[in-house]
Formats: structure tokens, C-alpha cells, sequence
């Protein structure tokens, strides 16, 4: 039986019931990502590949995707 997922919302989120957030939660050796309005699609990634789209976004890499 597999343990109950514990879902955390950014610290930028002001926590009401209006706000849409991006949730993360661990995942064995993955990690589950879903957003705030649409919680059944659940998205899981490596650490590594989470990290590396992250730093992308910090250095404006998202322009690449048509952001």
C-alpha cells in the first residue's frame, strides 16, 4: 500500500481559495508537480530535470518556448 502524497505550495502563494499555484510533492526518486485548479493532472520528473527548468526560467531560457 503506498503512503498518501504530501502536497506543498510555493511560499509565494497567499494560500486563499481563488489563488492557482504549482504544488510539488516528493515521489520516491522523483517528483510529482500538478497546479492548484486541475489537481487529477499530476506531472513526474527527476530532481535534475525540475532543477535545470528551473534555472532556465531564472535566465529567461522560457523566451525560447514563446513565453
Amino acid at each position: 500500500m503506498s503512503s498518501p502524497v504530501h502536497w506543498q505550495k510555493s511560499s509565494f502563494s497567499g494560500g486563499g481559495s481563488h489563488e492557482e499555484c504549482v504544488e510539488l510533492a516528493s515521489a520516491g526518486r522523483g517528483i510529482h508537480l500538478r497546479e492548484s485548479d486541475a489537481p487529477a493532472a499530476v506531472l513526474t520528473t527527476r530532481p535534475a530535470a525540475l532543477r535545470a527548468l528551473i534555472a532556465a526560467a531564472k535566465e529567461g531560457g522560457h523566451r525560447a518556448l514563446g513565453g
